[in-house]
């Protein structure tokens, strides 16, 4: 399948780290996410009930990054993940988390994690 949901740069303050500051306060990550689905019926009927809704997708993915508390990017990535695979329609999905201030003594923008899960993306490397 070639159809995809494309959502860039979305902006949550989470807990997620192993260092003591980033344990002590909520720190900026920002989502890219792709989501492999049939986009053929929403775009003959042009009825959001048959497509993806976005909006719960972001939804979930905050939820998921607010109310938890992570050690590494892997795990907040691969539960983000997991939640938007159990929306209905949704066959695959790849989640790209970026650290924006990563705690590093070095010019570094961002510091990040992929993950592919289900439909064309469980083949995908990072």
């Amino acid at each position: 399948m070639g159809d995809r949901i494309e959502l860039r740069g979305l902006r949550v303050m989470a807990i997620c780290g192993v260092l003591a500051e980033e344990r002590s306060r909520p720190q900026p990550f920002a989502f890219d996410i792709d989501l492999e689905c049939d986009l053929g019926p929403a775009g003959r009927t042009d009825d959001l009930a048959d497509t993806i809704d976005y909006a719960e997708v972001c939804d979930r993915i905050v939820r998921v990054a607010v109310e938890g508390r992570y050690s590494l990017m892997e795990r907040l990535a691969e539960v983000a993940a997991e939640s938007i695979l159990a929306l209905d329609g949704v066959e695959g999905v790849s989640v790209l988390l970026m650290k924006l201030r990563p705690p590093v003594g070095h010019d570094l923008s961002t510091a990040g994690v992929r993950v592919n899960r289900g439909g064309s993306f469980a083949g995908e490397g990072p």
